[in-house]
């Protein structure tokens, strides 16, 4: 038994109904996710009456986009469509944007208005989502004996020395028990405390003066490093480009992308008007 903290999964049972952690932090995040769109949408002077549709949209892209992620680039087997395990972020997220787009521009909405938003509501959304991670096992890091050490013996998997070796590519110290339990980076808990970082940062320029967009691509920069950074720490069997995993070129794809995204975006002028609508404009620059 590893020297670790050993985290068993969180589940609440009414009667036939069994809630993961993961299941209520998911709902919570989407839930948070909406008020601070609705509100802030308001708040610019702007209708927020679509965000419901929209939050739909993103859940529905979230699942299918997740599920097709882990299936095609993870583990390349189709069965794992109907599993309850492998809900990839970077695949929820693409999913989640496509979906939010369609519907979007089928209600002639502005997408960039929207967007401009939406980066606060995915950071918050990230970070409690993160602890439904925890909470079922899933997403861990790599072996480590440090004085934040978990164990998941019932995780998905569990951090067993077995599923180190077979699913990650990990080879564990030599004599090591093939079912020994190993102490790994509570990864889960460090993105809950990034992605909160991200949401206050992103809070805090949320009266930023550019042009509508902005401020998703500031989400793009700081979501993309978030995730490069995190990569070295996870037990990933995804290499990509050398000692790259897959999430990790897509974060530094997506970071640049938001670093030219807010050069576009960072002059008001035609085509590309500031935050708040003109009724509210004149209130909140006195």
């Amino acid at each position: 038994m590893p020297d670790a903290t050993i985290v068993h999964p969180f589940t609440i049972e009414i009667g036939r109904l069994s809630l993961t952690g993961f299941g209520l932090a998911v709902l919570l995040a989407f839930a948070i996710s909406q008020i601070i769109a609705q509100r802030e949408l308001a708040r610019r002077g702007h209708d927020p009456t679509p965000i419901p549709d929209l939050i739909l949209a993103a859940v529905l892209g979230t699942l299918i986009g997740g599920k097709l992620y882990y299936t095609l680039i993870i583990t390349h087997d189709i069965r794992d469509l109907i599993s309850r395990a492998g809900f990839v972020f970077w695949g929820g997220f693409i999913g989640s944007v496509a979906a939010c787009y369609i519907t979007i521009k089928l209600k002639k909405l502005n997408f960039i208005r929207i967007s401009d938003v939406a980066g606060i509501c995915i950071a918050a959304g990230y970070s409690i989502g993160r602890t439904g991670c925890w909470a079922v096992g899933d997403d861990y890091g790599r072996p480590w004996s440090g004085p934040l050490a978990v164990a998941f013996p019932e995780g998905a998997p569990p951090s067993t020395v077995h599923n180190m070796q077979a699913l990650f590519g990990i080879q564990p110290p030599a004599g090591t028990a093939p079912d020994a339990l190993l102490g790994v980076y509570p990864t889960q808990l460090f993105e809950t405390v990034l992605g909160f970082v991200m949401f206050l940062i992103l809070w805090r320029y949320r009266d930023h003066k550019h042009a509508e967009g902005w401020l998703f691509g500031l989400y793009l920069v700081l979501a993309g490093i978030e995730r490069f950074l995190i990569e070295f720490l996870r037990a990933k069997d995804d290499r990509f480009f050398g000692p790259l995993t897959a999430a990790q070129a897509i974060g530094l794809a997506l970071a640049a992308l938001g670093a030219v995204w807010m050069q576009m975006r960072k002059d008001v002028g035609p085509g590309k008007p500031g935050i708040y609508a003109k009724s509210v404009a004149p209130a909140r620059a006195a």
